[in-house]
């Protein structure tokens, strides 16, 4: 909800004909939201500050380029001589104008705010210049980056405006978002090497690498989580290893065993769900297999997830 709207809210809440669990409700709704923006506000305001850090303390004084609506920037800059914070708001502009369309209003007004935010900091922060080594740079200019990047996204807003392009692309064409992203950064590493030089153009691919695992990094979190389904016929046994020693919830859905080694069956079974971290999976795999070697498992990635007991709980001893 836009925090322009919590105002109004309150100022409802005020009104006779509203119940008092009514009231309580939108009191309620508002104060997250309240609490939501300033959270959201705090993560875009480190993200820029990453990213001016890692522009103005890596690339810019290296002469470095790095993928996206960041990169395009710094390439127009390192061709014309044209002042990067000036460049990063009339590149990253049709960016903002089709987010009103791609995604929504709120996200595009932010976004401007974020891509302001940081051209102003790439122009008024006297960041230090850190290094001169080009695989430091490299490695450290795209960490920071990367960072902000991330930090930006998980604040509701994008400070490099290729992703925005992206989502649209991936809309009208089979292609991942992933896989337009990295097009677009072929195409400026290729500009690159043209008007520049190959070895120019080389190591900002490196700094690409850096940036894109410390988004996914920032983006995801320290813990990768990973769905586990499992069949089994000794599935209380199995519950029981998932509660006790691995101190995780579970969900269990209702189905029947169909075709196995002796044809086809209706036995009813309970198909047990359950969401642990990587470093989890071979445990959980290790005690199922000493329980029924014969269990069939599937285990797939999760980008995210909220609510449920997805933290662990204290075991008992």
């Amino acid at each position: 909800m836009i925090p322009f709207a919590i105002p109004a809210i309150i100022n409802s809440l005020k009104r006779k004909e509203y119940s008092p669990f009514r009231r309580g409700k939108m009191r309620k709704k508002a104060e997250r939201s309240l609490k939501n923006f300033f959270a959201d506000s705090f993560l875009i305001v480190l993200g820029v500050l990453s990213a001016g850090f890692g522009l103005r303390g890596f690339l810019l004084p290296n002469d470095f380029i790095d993928g996206g609506a960041v990169g395009i920037s710094l390439l127009v800059t390192e061709v014309t001589g044209i002042s990067l914070p000036l460049i990063l708001v009339l590149v990253n502009l049709p960016f903002i104008l089709s987010g009103i369309k791609v995604i929504d209003s709120w996200f595009a007004v932010k976004t401007a705010i974020a891509i302001c935010m940081l051209a102003l900091a790439v122009a008024v922060i006297p960041y230090p210049e850190m290094t001169q080594d080009t695989l430091l740079v490299a490695g450290f200019g795209g960490f920071f980056l990367g960072a902000g990047i991330g930090l930006a996204v998980r604040g509701g807003c994008v400070i490099d405006g290729t992703e925005v392009l992206a989502i649209f692309v991936s809309r009208k064409t089979g292609l991942s978002i992933g896989d337009v992203i990295l097009i677009i950064n072929l195409i400026i590493f290729s500009f690159a090497a043209w008007l520049l030089s190959v070895e120019t153009a080389m190591y900002p691919v490196l700094t690409y690498l850096s940036a894109s695992k410390t988004v996914d990094f920032v983006i995801e979190g320290i813990e990768e989580y990973t769905g586990v389904t499992i069949i089994s016929r000794k599935q209380e046994a199995i519950k029981d290893v998932i509660t006790d020693e691995l101190g995780r919830g579970f969900t269990v859905y209702k189905g029947e065993l169909g075709y196995g080694k002796r044809g086809k069956t209706k036995t009813p079974t309970d198909i047990i769900y359950t969401v642990i971290t990587r470093l989890e999976v071979s445990k959980l795999k290790a005690e199922v297999e000493k329980i029924d070697p014969e269990a069939f498992i599937i285990m797939h990635s999760i980008k995210d997830t909220k609510g449920g007991m997805i933290k662990k709980r204290r075991l008992k001893y």
